[in-house]
């Protein structure tokens, strides 16, 4: 810094000490040496013992170093600034907080998705204020989601694509997947969170709105079979409360199996109200129950859900089933097994030839003692008919396919990890 001399005189005449002044010094040397060198310098007069002023007094400070990272942090943030402010369609929205999630920056690709300029949001709280208010959030839990990450960022955790779906000022939906970091300062400490925002393309949108009408009719559609679901209860309560009359009273030996037979059926519909959990099925992750059951009555009860549809076609239903089948007492989901065999033995009426007349129902046990003193029992079912049975491409949805076709792959597939998890 330079001063002229009728300035100086008047500093030195007044006692007027300059503080701080910083001085550019010139170095020489050779040419790779010659570095700039910056002083701050302190001056005061130097006076004599009567007070008088009879010179200056210099005391300077080398602070180039502090000088050159100065600069280069001025010129970072200039950067910084040119990049962040941008029009450029490249630059994302961009917005950071305090350490209090003050808004500190917001961008001009963040003004214009939102439709708010920075002048209108700089100083407000992005938790509420800004996001809340300015930019209404969509859901019940997007604020608290939203203020996590911003504190997760604070505290040194960053967040990476986070679902931040909003309106804008004229009430349109944006959705975007925000990335939250930490804002350090030159000494490493963290002095808030900055935020970028990557707005779904025109492709990606088209593809989340079909995706968004798929989940509500899937959601109508679980609706109406819960409420088919709870309709059906209301009638069979009443059934099985007739059922349990009828067993209070003078029945036949015959009347008796007829009730033990419905009893089975309405058991096999209780557990098929239940299983309305359509993402449990396609796992394969059905609920059995074990229990004693008479292997006979499991059989009275699939051959009964058949016989209206057998009539209906002019078919005959032949059994080749071993006395001693037919009082077997087993171990095992009685429900399930019925609703298996159930579901073969319907597919086979419904495809059987009527003109050949009949379907068969064969049963083969083999039995093996086990060293525990248990015996383990296989049984082998098979429902045969005339002609070439079930299409293939039928077979094919009901044991290989990963997607259903039909209703009875679907049914198929709901019931055969049954065959599995029941070993008798």
């Amino acid at each position: 810094m330079h001063f002229s001399r009728s300035q100086r005189e008047y500093n030195l005449e007044h006692c007027e000490e300059d503080k701080n002044v910083e001085i550019k010094l010139r170095t020489f040397g050779s040419e790779h040496q010659k570095k700039a060198l910056f002083v701050v310098v302190n001056a005061c007069s130097s006076k004599d013992y009567m007070n008088n002023i009879v010179g200056v007094c210099f005391v300077g400070q080398d602070v180039t170093g502090q000088k050159v990272v100065m600069d280069k942090y001025i010129n970072i943030q200039g950067d910084y600034k040119s990049i962040i402010h941008s029009p450029n369609p490249l630059i994302p929205p961009i917005f950071a907080s305090d350490e209090n999630t003050c808004c500190l920056e917001w961008n001009t690709a963040m003004e214009k998705i939102t439709g708010w300029t920075r002048g209108e949001v700089m100083g407000k709280m992005l938790v509420g204020e800004v996001f809340g208010s300015c930019c209404q959030l969509k859901g019940p839990d997007a604020l608290t989601k939203f203020m996590i990450a911003l504190h997760n960022a604070i505290g040194g955790q960053d967040t990476d694509k986070l679902p931040l779906s909003f309106f804008d000022r004229n009430g349109k939906y944006v959705q975007a997947l925000m990335t939250a970091n930490k804002r350090v300062n030159m000494e490493g400490e963290i002095i808030g969170a900055f935020c970028f925002l990557q707005i779904a393309s025109n492709e990606l949108q088209q593809a989340l709105k079909v995706q968004r009408q798929q989940e509500k009719k899937c959601f109508e559609r679980m609706k109406e079979v819960a409420y088919i679901c709870q309709e059906i209860m209301n009638p069979l309560s009443g059934i099985r409360f007739t059922n349990s009359l009828l067993e209070n009273t003078d029945l036949t030996e015959d009347q008796k199996q007829f009730l033990e037979t419905s009893a089975a059926c309405e058991k096999q519909i209780l557990k098929v109200t239940r299983d309305i959990d359509l993402d449990s099925i396609e796992n394969g992750l059905l609920e059995l129950e074990k229990a004693e059951f008479l292997l006979g009555s499991v059989i009275n009860a699939v051959v009964s859900q058949a016989m209206l549809l057998l009539r209906e076609r002019n078919l005959q239903l032949l059994r080749d089933i071993p006395e001693e089948i037919k009082t077997l007492v087993v171990y095992g989901d009685q429900a399930r097994i019925q609703q298996v065999l159930a579901d073969f033995l319907l597919n086979m009426v419904r495809y059987a030839p009527s003109s050949a007349g009949w379907v068969e129902i064969h049963v083969s046990p083999t039995l093996k003692q086990i060293s525990d003193g248990h015996t383990l029992v296989h049984i082998e079912f098979k429902i045969v008919c005339p002609g070439e049975g079930l299409p293939p491409e039928l077979v094919q949805d009901m044991f290989h396919g990963s997607r259903w076709a039909t209703q009875e792959g679907l049914g198929a597939q709901h019931v055969q990890e049954d065959f599995k998890a029941n070993e008798w």
